[in-house]
C-alpha cells in the first residue's frame, strides 16, 4: 500500500505553509461552491464518535455545528463564522455525497479507474485508513439499489456512503494524533463529483477482492 501511495502522490506530503481556516474556507466556498459549517473542538482524543456511526468522517467534531454557510459567502461572513479554534466541516448531501472505502482497495480501484480513463472526482485520504471518493449528491439514498443492480448486494462489503446529515472533516483538519485529512486528488475545474455508477463497480470489486484475500489468509 505504501508503494501505491507513493505512485499516486498523496497531496500535502511536501512541507509548505499551512493555510489558515479562513483561507481554506474561502477556497472551498468561493472557488468550489461548497456548503461549509464550523464544528466544535473534540472533548477527548478518542476517535470513537459520539454519534455512533462506525465510519464517521468527522469523529467528535460535529457535536455542535454552526448553521450551514452557503456557497459564495462573503469574506466577512466566512471570517466571522470560521474561527481559528473551530474545525471546518464539509456537510455532505449538498454538492456531493462521498463513497467511503478502506485505503488499500480504494487505492487499487483508483489506479484502475484512471488507467481506464474514468474521470474521478476529488478523493480524500483519512488518517483512519479510509479513502473518500466524492460523487454526485443523493448517492447515499440510492446506494443499496445501485449495488443490487450491479450484483453487489452484499451486506458485508466494506463500502459506505455519506449523504445528507453527515459531515467530513475538511482538509487539513486533524483527526486527533493520527494526523490531518489530506487530498489524494484535489478538486479542480475538471474533476467535478461524478455519477456514482461510474466508480461503484470498480470500488465494490476491489473491496470484495480484499475481503476475500484477508479471509483466505485468516483461514
Amino acid at each position: 500500500m505504501d508503494k501505491l501511495f507513493g505512485t499516486l502522490r498523496l497531496v500535502g506530503g511536501r512541507r509548505r505553509t499551512r493555510p489558515t481556516p479562513f483561507q481554506t474556507a474561502t477556497e472551498y466556498s468561493e472557488r468550489w461552491g461548497w456548503t461549509l459549517a464550523a464544528g466544535s473542538p473534540p472533548p477527548h482524543t478518542s476517535l470513537r464518535c459520539e454519534c455512533a456511526v462506525p465510519l464517521c468522517a468527522a469523529p467528535n467534531l460535529h457535536r455542535q455545528v454552526g448553521p450551514p454557510i452557503a456557497p459564495g459567502a462573503s469574506a466577512e461572513e466566512l471570517a466571522a463564522r470560521c474561527p481559528a479554534d473551530a474545525p471546518l466541516l464539509l456537510p455532505t448531501g449538498h454538492q456531493f455525497d462521498v463513497l467511503d472505502v478502506p485505503a488499500q482497495p480504494g487505492l487499487q480501484a483508483l489506479v484502475r479507474l484512471e488507467r481506464m480513463g474514468t474521470q474521478v472526482g476529488p478523493v480524500l485520504a483519512s488518517p483512519t485508513g479510509r479513502l473518500l471518493f466524492f460523487v454526485a449528491p443523493r448517492t447515499a439514498e440510492h446506494l443499496p439499489d445501485l449495488l443490487y443492480r450491479m450484483g453487489w448486494d452484499d451486506a458485508s462489503l466494506d463500502l459506505a456512503c455519506h449523504g445528507l446529515g453527515s459531515y467530513l472533516a475538511a482538509p487539513p483538519v486533524p483527526l486527533g494524533a493520527l494526523g490531518p485529512m489530506r487530498w489524494l486528488r484535489r478538486p479542480t475545474a475538471d474533476n467535478h463529483p461524478p455519477e456514482a455508477r461510474l466508480l461503484l463497480g470498480t470500488l465494490a470489486y476491489a473491496c470484495h477482492r480484499t475481503r476475500d484475500r484477508e479471509a483466505s489468509l485468516a483461514g
